[in-house]
């Protein structure tokens, strides 16, 4: 493949990839008007941003292994059509019921991109300096994404309602659909074998299972998340043990005993895991403590997406002159100190700046090299599963960052608003203020005596809630930090220039 042919390509597997990141995060700035017109609980809401990732993380390893099967390409052809209906699906919801239905359908579709766009570019770059660079765009075309989310979504707010959010996904659909056969190269495992049905299945099950334990636990362990933990936990068990025994496993677990394989799956889950933390929070505080509008709250977020995208491009530079552990280091170390900044959030919008800064090229910088390094640890023709697991990564810490950081911060804002609310505020309204903080602006706007007691009452609540969430961020970071400079030592050379 000539070289022009491989840039062509890259750029149309960027196309996917900026959607499915887009999607992760662009309901963040539609989160008030979605609240206002469908009238979610605030379980529904949580929900409703996070089910896509959900999903994504339940499928990926299956469609990965799938893809090495029947072929990378014609995977990712049968995803995009499904990825555009469930966004018309979106787009034109009328209950919360609807949109979770077509946020499920999302996750499906885009369960079906990504480990095959990650496990293509293995395919067209064998070449590793390039490959850096290509992972670099894809790297960038995920985090810009996601960062891009609410900016985008922001100006469409400013003039359509809030499922225009999800329409922007169907002309890059089509555009992907016409230009993927004429540029991207098929590449599947050549000698695949039976595809393990039973593994795709406890897979899946075990995955969900577990997330879903997790993410309702957060809010209290009862009997459902017991079940579905250990049911959770019994599947992927079962799941280890038929791949060790076979003799073409779907998975190979050899991978894990790398410790640098294991360790850069490690980074990606914790910056995941606070970058989808903050995308939850940021968007509601610029518009709801600080009063903007849709359209300026999300040109408010282009310096963390433009942080971001730096980092990104950075990353395999800078690992030209230093190591990939030391670069990967000062990432994590960035992000930590971001997230420290995040503390003093409310002080103004220089630290809001400040915080965007540092985390946005901390995770860059971190994640960009741990991608090239689970790839690399893997033989060519399992360069689908590979991805697949590097993916699954990302989603599991995308959903544990909104379920968990997300869960933990209403929690607490739910309980200072309820044990602070004004005396004139009745038990309802009390209630349903202490679901959102938009709710808590509604029941304001309603109830004009108590009304400016109970939106400073709300917004300090939700700071509060905020300075707690990017202190347990922090704190996972560092000690990313510490088991990173362990496991990375394989990475420790110095690069040569």
């Amino acid at each position: 493949m000539s070289t022009a042919r491989r840039w062509a390509a890259l750029a149309v597997l960027v196309l996917p990839v900026l959607l499915i990141s887009i999607d992760m995060s662009v309901l963040s700035i539609a989160v008030p008007a979605l609240a206002a017109d469908l009238d979610p609980t605030a379980n529904e809401l949580l929900w409703i941003i996070d089910l896509y990732s959900f999903l994504l993380a339940g499928l990926l390893i299956a469609m990965g292994s799938l893809g090495d099967r029947i072929g990378r390409r014609r995977i990712l052809l049968i995803g995009a059509p499904v990825f555009g209906v469930a966004s018309l699906v979106c787009a034109f919801a009328t209950t919360p019921t609807m949109l979770l239905a077509g946020r499920a359908l999302l996750g499906i579709g885009g369960a079906t991109l990504m480990p095959s766009t990650l496990g293509l570019i293995r395919t067209i770059f064998p070449d590793r300096d390039e490959r850096r660079t290509a992972i670099a765009v894809w790297a960038m075309a995920f985090a810009g994404g996601a960062a891009l989310g609410p900016l985008v979504g922001g100006l469409l707010l400013e003039h359509y309602w809030w499922g225009s959010v999800f329409l922007l996904n169907v002309p890059v659909i089509l555009l992907f659909l016409v230009t993927a056969p004429l540029l991207l190269p098929e590449a599947r495992d050549p000698h695949p074998g039976p595809l393990d049905l039973p593994s795709v299945a406890l897979s899946i099950l075990g995955m969900i299972g577990v997330v879903y334990a997790l993410k309702v636990g957060v809010k209290g362990v009862d009997a459902t998340v017991l079940l579905s933990c250990a049911l959770g936990a019994a599947a992927l068990a079962w799941f280890v043990v038929r791949q060790r025994r076979s003799a073409d496993p779907m998975l190979d677990l050899s991978l894990f005993g790398n410790p640098a394989f294991s360790t850069a799956l490690l980074v990606n889950v914790t910056a995941i895991f606070a970058f989808m933390g903050l995308m939850f929070f940021l968007p509601q505080y610029l518009m709801l403590v600080r009063g903007m509008g849709a359209a300026q709250a999300g040109l408010w977020m282009l310096p963390l997406a433009a942080a971001s995208t730096l980092g990104t491009v950075l990353a395999p530079v800078v690992a030209r002159w230093l190591s990939v552990r030391t670069v990967v280091l000062v990432g994590l170390a960035l992000m930590s100190l971001g997230l420290a900044t995040g503390t003093q959030l409310g002080d103004g919008l220089l630290v809001f700046v400040l915080l965007s800064a540092c985390f946005g090229i901390g995770s860059g910088l971190a994640e960009t090299l741990t991608n090239d390094v689970i790839l690399a640890a893997a033989p060519s023709d399992r360069a689908g599963a590979a991805a697949a697991i590097s993916e699954t990564a990302y989603e599991v810490g995308g959903a544990m960052g909104t379920a968990v950081l997300g869960t933990v911060g209403l929690a607490l804002y739910s309980t200072r608003v309820q044990q602070g609310a004004p005396a004139g505020l009745g038990e309802g309204a009390t209630e349903t203020a202490a679901q959102t903080l938009a709710a808590a602006h509604e029941v304001a706007a309603e109830t004009p005596g108590a009304g400016p007691e109970l939106v400073a009452l709300a917004d300090a609540a939700f700071l509060a809630g905020v300075h707690l969430v990017v202190l347990v961020g922090m704190t996972v970071g560092l000690g990313t930090l510490v088991l990173a400079w362990r496991g990375l030592r394989s990475e420790a050379g110095r690069a040569s220039v």
